[in-house]
C-alpha cells in the first residue's frame, strides 16, 4: 500500500521520459514514487536508501535495492563510473556525494535532481542551512562537474507543500539534447 507521498515529483515525471534507455539510480529513494515511476518507464532501476522499511516499500518488478548509508563515516561510494543512464535525487541533500553521482552518470545519461533551497526555513523543516542549497548552487554544481544544463529552476512552490525549492536537470557531454521532448 502507498500513501499520499506516492505520487511522483511533477519535475521527475516531467524529464523522466527523456532520459535514455538503461539502468537508473533512484538515490534516497523513500518508499520508491520515482523508482516505479522509472520502472514503468522501463528502465532497471537500483533503488538506494538507508532507511530499511521505506526499501521495503520502494521493492517491486524492475527495482533492485540497496540498503546503505552513503554519509555514514568510512562510507565509500558503490557504483562504477558512467554506469547510470539516469539518476534521480529528490529532497535530499549530501554535497559530497555530488562528484561521486556525476562520475556515475553515463556519458550520455541524465541527472534529474530536486531538493530543498535556502528560504524554506520559513515553510518548516528543512530548516538547518546545511540541507539547503544557496541560490544558484544546484546549476554551479552541475557545471563544475562538467554536466551540460537542460533545465534549471529556482524558486516555491505550494505543492505537495509550500517550500523553497531549486530543480536541475543536466546530462553528460555525449547527451543529444534533441531526444528532450519539451512539449509533453
Amino acid at each position: 500500500m502507498h500513501g499520499a507521498g506516492d505520487n511522483p515529483s511533477a519535475w521527475v515525471a516531467r524529464w523522466a521520459r527523456s532520459i535514455p534507455p538503461g539502468e537508473t539510480l533512484d538515490l534516497a529513494c523513500g518508499g520508491g514514487r520515482h523508482a516505479r515511476l522509472l520502472a514503468a518507464l522501463g528502465h532497471p532501476v537500483q533503488a538506494v536508501d538507508r532507511d530499511a522499511a521505506a526499501l521495503a516499500q520502494a521493492a517491486g518488478p524492475g527495482i533492485t535495492t540497496l540498503q546503505t548509508d552513503l554519509e555514514a563515516e568510512g562510507a565509500t561510494w558503490p557504483f562504477a563510473p558512467g554506469r547510470f543512464a539516469g539518476i534521480v535525487v529528490t529532497n535530499y541533500l549530501h554535497r559530497p556525494l555530488f562528484a561521486h553521482l556525476a562520475a556515475a552518470l553515463a556519458p550520455d545519461g541524465m541527472l534529474v535532481y530536486e531538493t530543498f533551497a535556502q528560504g524554506n526555513e520559513r515553510f518548516g523543516k528543512p530548516s538547518n542551512p546545511a540541507f539547503l542549497l544557496a541560490s544558484g548552487e544546484l546549476l554551479d554544481m552541475a557545471l563544475r562537474h562538467g554536466l551540460r544544463v537542460l533545465a534549471y529552476e529556482d524558486g516555491s512552490v505550494d505543492a505537495p507543500r509550500p517550500a523553497r525549492v531549486q530543480r536541475l536537470c543536466a546530462a553528460g557531454p555525449a547527451f543529444d539534447p534533441a531526444a528532450v521532448r519539451l512539449d509533453m
